[in-house]
């Protein structure tokens, strides 16, 4: 079961690398506007989006659908982490109160009372 959550994880991590992937080629100057789309970065970040996908469908064999929503909101730590490493974007306090808000949701979904 531990194996199939961490494909789950994992699954969202690798969406995130593709998104910030997807932002660094966005930024890039392009001569032409179909370069813009048909390059490496832009290709392989969507072939992370494959790869994901089917990571997630791995772990939704074993898992719960009802599980779901837990890990893809990890998705939001995720994205403000890599932005803060490849992207040199801040991390504020509004950005820390909204994690400490996803992780308590996180750990209240995991623990139900009663």
């Amino acid at each position: 079961m531990w194996l199939y959550f961490l494909i789950a994880i994992g699954s969202v991590l690798i969406a995130d690398i593709s998104q910030i992937i997807l932002k660094k080629a966005a930024m890039k100057p392009y001569d032409a506007w179909y370069k813009a789309y048909l390059n490496f970065s832009v290709i392989f970040a969507y072939f992370l989006f494959v790869v994901s996908t089917v990571c997630s469908v791995i772990a939704l064999r074993k898992l719960p659908l009802s599980l779901s929503p837990m890990w893809q909101s990890l998705g939001q730590i995720f994205v403000v982490i890599l932005s803060y490493f490849f992207l040199h974007e801040k991390i504020t306090k509004g950005k820390l109160k909204g994690i400490a808000i996803i992780v308590l949701g996180i750990v209240i979904f995991s623990f139900p009372l009663g």
